[in-house]
């Protein structure tokens, strides 16, 4: 991987030093990967709240190198940000660093503005003062709200229905605004719709420190035995079953669309959105029926009331991205639910307790 060229070189601007802040998270780890697997230097910064350090010598057994360096701070501190981008010269930046899940956000609204909007507005600081002006923001899907049935496009209207979903339009709105008014600056934004799934090595996964409140670790935990029923919220939707349908995104074709993101940086200046989503709905009876398919036996479950902020369905188009990159998904439901089970069975604990060695607990 080159780095970018000098000032006043007439040689195409390439990334090689990629900044990922929560580079320790769910998709983030797995971003790393991708990323070190291709050549980019990369260099980390999380809190560890909803991670752990033990990811990084994964990523090294994957990807057969190590991370460039790792530093553990709060997105929102300004001052040890300005640090990191002193030791290093960051050619570009990939932002995971948020707090997650709409759900969640509706009972804890302030931390999620502070952090996410917050953590964003810190981190723009800390480009602009070292000069660096291309950024990868990962949104979400969420932001569209209650859009209808059917997918929706990059030209359907915002209606964010939670505070996450309402902060991640904030910082949408925010970097709109910077690259309007300082035309150095390029951001592409990627609404995603659900990430799931893992590493096929078995390796990496999602183990968040809360319970976990998704579907596809919660399955896993049910199939496992660490849960003895799955809960599904509502099964009084208009939709073919009754329950809520959601755009399922094999973790794995996601980052490798941030890594390609990576190199569209140099298209144009602006900001730039692209849905990423496998353009398909999925009932919850449709991810349990296909994880107990890849786990060889039945999950059972109950149904309780809807949750603040649900919505009945929410499927991204991601034919503008396809036309742009020719990035598609390539991963069906069936191989999302197989990779998240691996990782299950492999870490019946997470990472601190798993089938790996250095960090099982005896």
């Amino acid at each position: 991987m080159t780095s970018r060229a000098a000032e006043g070189s007439e040689a195409p601007w390439t990334p090689s030093t990629i900044l990922v802040t929560g580079g320790a998270g769910f998709v983030g780890s797995h971003a790393c990967v991708e990323l070190l697997e291709h050549g980019y230097e990369v260099i980390v910064v999380d809190d560890y709240s909803n991670s752990t350090p033990q990811v990084f010598t994964r990523m090294e057994r994957i990807a057969g190198r190590f991370v460039g360096a790792v530093y553990e701070l709060d997105i929102r501190d300004r001052h040890a940000l300005s640090a990191v981008f002193d030791r290093h010269s960051v050619d570009a930046v990939v932002h995971f660093a948020a707090h997650k899940g709409p759900h969640r956000s509706t009972r804890m609204p302030v931390e999620y503005y502070d952090t996410n909007v917050g953590g964003t507005t810190a981190l723009l600081g800390a480009m602009d003062e070292h000069g660096v002006h291309r950024l990868v923001y990962p949104s979400s899907c969420w932001v569209y709200g209650d859009a209808g049935r059917g997918p929706v496009d990059e030209t359907t209207p915002p209606r964010p229905a939670s505070p996450y979903a309402a902060s991640k339009w904030i910082c949408e709105q925010i970097l709109t605004d910077v690259c309007r008014r300082r035309p150095e600056y390029t951001v592409l934004c990627l609404r995603y719709s659900i990430p799931a799934g893992a590493h096929p090595s078995g390796l990496l996964g999602e183990d968040p420190h809360a319970a976990s409140i998704s579907l596809v670790p919660y399955l896993a935990e049910v199939a496992d035995g660490r849960r003895p029923r799955l809960e599904v919220f509502g099964d009084d939707y208009p939709t073919r079953d009754g329950t809520a349908i959601r755009d399922y995104l094999h973790v794995m074709d996601a980052v490798e669309a941030h890594r390609i993101a990576l190199d569209h940086l140099a298209d144009g200046p602006g900001m730039h959105v692209y849905n990423l989503g496998a353009g398909e709905g999925r009932s919850v009876l449709d991810v349990v029926t296909a994880f107990s398919r890849e786990c060889g036996r039945p999950i059972p479950y109950d149904v309780g009331p809807r949750r603040p902020g649900d919505i009945a369905e929410l499927v991204v188009d991601p034919t503008a991205v396809t036309r742009a990159w020719g990035w598609r998904p390539t991963r069906e439901l069936d191989e999302l639910c197989r990779d998240a089970w691996r990782f299950q069975r492999l870490n019946p604990h997470g990472y601190g307790d798993s089938a790996w060695g250095p960090n099982r607990k005896e």
